[in-house]
């Protein structure tokens, strides 16, 4: 059966649905059986797979209950990890960091349109022209953006970041070949012993994949406080932890204002949080972020969108001084010098692959002994500020094994010795516990 008779028998059977049966009056199996009994007589003398029929009862069924059948049918798929639909006739998904177009489409942006506000309605949000961006989060924990006409001009568009239910660990992400044993137990230890660690890199890169799994590295005994746009977050082993979520104000929202990041650091700090865990830092959050790593709040953690570990230093100067434009570019970079501790960079690469490229520290020049960098690192700091980046590990390619479409390479320890171990030695650890 093509694509195009599946679609045609798909549209009969709703059509009929509509016309002769109060969807609304019968629970689940009954309306899935009278629709096994329509697409049984619609079918009658074609010969189709027991896949196909299932299929199409399946698509069918969920045109009248959940997301709709067409995207319910792609959600199933435990291999996608993103659906992005470009107006009715282009859908692509994420498979194992590939992106490819699906030879299915929606019948029309009418029956696009019909799902946009089946996915809306269940998150009691409200889109439409005079509102037409809207973000939520399915019952499921997966994250959705939907984008409507006349902003958007080929039509509306989803795009779902799928949630899955098993936490990321770090022993997948070993797995994956992201980072080594060696360096998974240096992580585990730096989070032990409290060190602020800020998460970077591009989109689709795997900020939040990693954060979940540095964070649990956190000891049971202490409380935490999580902080989100949306609840992606899946520590599993701390049992005193508070997790809260950003609101926007919408035109459905009536007399609720808007919750910021930025308000919810604010009250966490009031909540005797042990550390603190922000998601992602994209805003003005950023001066409030640091200032609680500043002051008493020391391994916490967090993520930030950048192309490499230094454009990260400049985005946070610029996030901090969004909020506070009258503070001296040298104090703002006073503050991130003496908050963030460590940084993690990750990349997506050519093959498609997420790799860990780096884990600097971040130190302030001014309360450091400049003799024991290597000249290498000296460098790189420029005469006007005080925020020094030591890379402890790098990502090293493979020329000879790699190819155009296949990356390979692992992450190697540099010559720079640690200079921040303080807290290392604070928390009980000792010279050589540090790689």
């Amino acid at each position: 059966m093509t694509a195009e008779e599946r679609q045609t028998i798909i549209s009969s059977v709703k059509g009929i649905i509509n016309r002769q049966v109060e969807v609304t009056k019968l629970e689940d199996d009954e309306l899935k059986q009278q629709i096994e009994a329509i697409v049984s007589r619609e079918l009658s003398g074609r010969y189709v797979t027991l896949g196909e029929r299932w299929e199409i009862v399946s698509t069918v069924f969920n045109t009248f209950r959940g997301l709709g059948g067409l995207l319910d049918s792609i959600m199933q798929d435990n291999t996608i990890t993103e659906v992005m639909v470009n107006g009715p006739d282009n859908i692509f998904v994420e498979k194992k960091g590939v992106i490819t177009k699906l030879d299915r489409h929606f019948e029309n942006e009418e029956d696009l349109t019909s799902t946009v506000r089946r996915i809306a309605n269940q998150a009691h949000m409200e889109v439409s022209p005079a509102s037409p961006i809207c973000d939520l989060v399915l019952s499921d924990g997966s994250r959705v953006n939907i984008v409507v006409p006349p902003i958007a001009l080929e039509g509306s568009t989803i795009t779902i970041r799928k949630f899955f239910k098993d936490p990321m660990t770090m022993e997948k992400l070993i797995a994956f070949g992201s980072l080594s044993q060696d360096i998974a137990e240096f992580l585990r230890k730096l989070v032990k012993a409290r060190y602020n660690i800020f998460v970077a890199g591009g989109t689709g890169s795997g900020k939040t994949t990693f954060l979940n799994a540095l964070s649990n590295y956190i000891p049971r005994e202490e409380r935490i406080i999580t902080i989100e746009d949306a609840p992606e977050l899946q520590i599993v082993n701390v049992p005193n932890i508070v997790r809260m979520q950003t609101r926007r104000a919408t035109a459905s929202s009536g007399k609720e204002r808007e919750i910021t990041i930025q308000d919810l650091i604010k009250s966490s700090l009031r909540m005797r949080p042990d550390r603190i865990v922000v998601g992602e830092v994209r805003g003005a959050e950023a001066l409030d972020m640091l200032q609680a790593m500043n002051t008493g709040h020391d391994g916490s953690l967090s993520t930030g969108h950048a192309n490499s570990a230094r454009d990260m230093i400049s985005r946070l100067e610029t996030m901090v001084l969004q909020g506070s434009s009258d503070l001296p570019l040298r104090a703002v970079r006073q503050q991130i010098a003496s908050a963030v501790d460590i940084m993690v960079f990750l990349a997506r690469l050519r093959d498609h692959s997420r790799k860990t490229m780096m884990i600097t520290e971040v130190l302030d020049k001014s309360a450091i002994d400049l003799d024991q960098l290597r000249p290498e690192v000296l460098r790189t700091v420029s005469d006007d500020s005080n925020i020094v980046l030591n890379p402890l590990f790098e990502f090293q390619e493979d020329e000879e094994q790699s190819s155009l479409h296949h990356v390979v390479g692992r992450l190697v320890r540099t010559e720079n010795p640690m200079i921040g171990t303080e807290k290392f030695f604070r928390a009980g650890f000792t010279r050589s516990d540090i790689i």
